[in-house]
């Protein structure tokens, strides 16, 4: 069995995608925003299964080709058990991202993978070396604070199960001792036009997660539990074990106790019979590769 982290992943990546894109905004970006009217050679870093890849080649001219890096080997066994049964033209690559990888691609993408890298600008000067000179490098990366801003519920006091101040300083202190950033979303535009980048943008996902009590029965429980693998209304460990672990983060203890407390009210209650609306707000941040 692989000890890759993300190897275990799988499910959880599969069912909580879908909650943060609707179809015709990707194709909005790919036809009006990016304007990839001609075929195009697409490099994902960190590609899990291949799930941009899926989204985005029916979009895409017919004659483009997409490339998935991964150091994931469930996740690259998954993406060409995936792409087997899809009439596209894809290749998978096993190993770690720092890996070399020669300039010959149109487009450099990720998703959901910057904030995990301890060394994101690393990885963006990577990307940017992958790709031709005119092409793009295109990033859709989160920012949890805005994230966590965006639920809204009935009858519960937003600020009573999501407290932003206490989060916000978690995540940077989290942040600041890993290098890992759950915000970097935010940072990316900074970053591609520091690293060279021209033409530098960044759009919002407008996808709205509406948890219905009036919804066709069959999707509100697939909604629901996508929405809890998300981590909204999740079981809890022993409380002195949480907030022991809080603490080694960053918080104080009374900002560990009051972050518990938030997080068990919000399991107490959260289930299938709420309304709830949910906006991951997922930033998709590019820019042209100019090496004039």
């Amino acid at each position: 069995m692989s000890e890759y982290y993300w190897d275990s992943k799988i499910e959880y990546l599969r069912n909580t995608r879908w909650l943060y894109y609707n179809d015709d905004y990707l194709e909005f970006l790919v036809k009006n925003v990016w304007k990839l009217n001609a075929p195009v050679n697409i490099v994902d870093y960190g590609c899990g299964y291949g799930y941009l890849g899926v989204k985005l080649l029916p979009l895409l001219p017919e004659g483009s080709t997409y490339t998935g890096i991964d150091k994931g080997e469930d996740l690259i066994k998954e993406a060409r058990e995936v792409f087997d049964k899809l009439p596209y033209s894809a290749e998978f690559i096993q190993g770690d991202i720092d890996m070399f990888v020669h300039r010959q691609y149109d487009v450099a993408i990720c998703h959901a993978f910057l904030l995990h890298m301890a060394n994101p600008r690393m990885i963006l000067q990577k990307m940017i070396d992958s790709v031709l000179d005119g092409g793009r490098v295109i990033c859709f990366e989160p920012h949890w604070i805005a994230n966590t801003a965006n639920y809204g519920f009935d009858e519960i006091q937003h600020s009573e199960v999501v407290p932003l101040g206490i989060l916000q300083k978690l995540y940077e202190e989290s942040a600041k001792d890993s290098g890992k950033d759950g915000n970097i979303g935010m940072k990316l535009p900074i970053f591609l036009s520091q690293l060279g980048l021209r033409n530098v943008e960044c759009r919002v996902s407008d996808k709205v997660n509406f948890l219905d009590q009036n919804m066709d029965a069959a999707e509100k429980d697939r909604l629901f539990q996508s929405l809890k693998e998300e981590g909204i209304g999740q079981e809890l460990e022993d409380s002195v074990k949480v907030v022991e672990q809080l603490v080694q983060r960053g918080l104080s203890v009374e900002e560990a106790q009051a972050q518990y407390a938030a997080e068990l009210k919000l399991f107490q209650v959260f289930d299938s019979d709420s309304w709830l609306t949910y906006a991951p707000n997922m930033k998709i941040s590019f820019g042209t590769v100019s090496r004039e």
